[in-house]
């Protein structure tokens, strides 16, 4: 272990419950019967959220990703407590009285947001994380799953990115915060298991797309930015204009293939140490692929360019998923085009409800640009 890593841990098993603070109840890993295994998902009306709300309901019940007899599902929003808050926090997991969670809560943004708002992003993530894994422990929960991000890596690092190589050293400076605070949930889930012998993990995804995404112009995904901006080209009668010169490579994950990969985490995997989740390396898909498959999925006829004036920023950042197929290798992922034609579908058809940012931005495409269409955007 790096002198790095140990320093983590340690403040982690600083901020760790006391030995006084044991569970009120330790329910069995799956109830049975007359009893109920309740499934508390935090954040659980957002991308991924959303996303496995619907593969549970899509899915045969009883199968590998569907409900089984006896799981009570709760997806909570913002809107239940304000996850920051160790009063509203507690309150939440007494009503509930969870046996499992998946942890997607966090404050996320655009790569801009993250440069002027460091303090913010680590202080309002790191207090949803405390909260969460210490009342999760409080009332017995047996598994948690927490939801990370590429961007723990450090910033200088051998390629392929890979689970034993998020602590050898800081990450990048542009969201310092915001990494930091997701990388001490993984501190978190070692000191947890070290002095308590509970398994909590966590899911590393590359980046994410899908139906109720984020499609705010100023603070969103590159995916669901680049969308936006298509159909507003298409409505409006002008050139879609992409900033950079599309030769970046990027790793995409769909949202209703990485919610099965969660459930399956949830259910399957009994490890602490945490899993990328993400289509290979072989299946690198460039920025301008990207803008051609939007393009043919909007039905865009006019023109579109790439502005080479704008950075292009960093050319491929590669993780690997062979420890995913190791232990699920028979996972058929969605092919990208498929999953990037519902995800516009689903645009169109939820255009005025959508998260879009303000409204404004629905009729003009005006100066705006999407802050993060070569920075990729971290969250959930």
């Amino acid at each position: 272990m790096s002198s790095f890593t140990a320093l983590l841990r340690a403040i982690a098993a600083y901020f760790a419950p006391s030995p006084a603070s044991e569970p009120l109840s330790v329910p069995p890993h799956d109830r049975t019967g007359d009893s109920v295994s309740v499934i508390l998902v935090t954040g659980g009306t957002g991308l991924v959220g959303s996303a496995i709300r619907r593969v549970l309901e899509t899915e045969p019940v009883g199968s590998r990703y569907g409900r089984l007899p006896g799981e009570r599902w709760v997806f909570l929003s913002s809107k239940d407590a304000d996850l920051r808050d160790p009063v509203q926090t507690k309150a939440l997991f007494d009503k509930y009285q969870p046996t499992r969670v998946i942890h997607l809560a966090a404050l996320v943004g655009g790569l801009f947001r993250n440069m002027k708002m460091k303090y913010t992003f680590l202080d309002d993530n790191m207090r949803i994380n405390e909260n969460v894994i210490t009342h999760s422990h409080r009332v017995g929960v047996t598994k948690v799953v927490s939801c990370l991000s590429t961007c723990v890596f450090p910033d200088k690092v051998e390629y392929p990115l890979d689970e034993t190589k998020i602590h050898d050293g800081p990450p990048h400076q542009s969201n310092f915060g915001y990494a930091h605070a997701k990388r001490l949930v993984d501190v978190y889930n070692h000191a947890y298991k070290e002095q308590f012998g509970v398994t909590y993990t966590a899911a590393i995804p590359t980046n994410v797309f899908g139906p109720n995404d984020n499609f705010d112009l100023e603070d969103s995904h590159v995916i669901p930015a680049l969308i936006h901006r298509c159909v507003l080209a298409k409505r409006n009668n002008t050139p879609f204009v992409v900033a950079g010169s599309g030769k970046p490579l990027r790793q995409f994950i769909y949202s209703d293939d990485l919610a099965k990969l969660m459930i399956w985490q949830l259910r399957e995997y009994d490890d602490v140490e945490p899993v990328i989740l993400s289509v290979g390396e072989s299946e690198e898909i460039s920025i301008e692929t990207v803008v051609k498959a939007i393009v043919k999925a909007v039905g865009f006829e006019g023109q579109y360019t790439f502005d080479i004036s704008r950075a292009d920023g960093q050319y491929r950042k590669p993780a690997s998923n062979k420890k995913l197929i190791s232990l699920h290798e028979d996972f058929e992922f969605t092919p990208f085009e498929s999953a990037l034609r519902d995800t516009v579908d689903w645009f169109l058809n939820n255009y005025d409800s959508a998260r879009t940012g303000t409204s404004s931005a629905k009729t003009s495409i005006g100066d705006r640009e999407p802050k993060d269409a070569n920075g990729f955007a971290k969250g959930h």
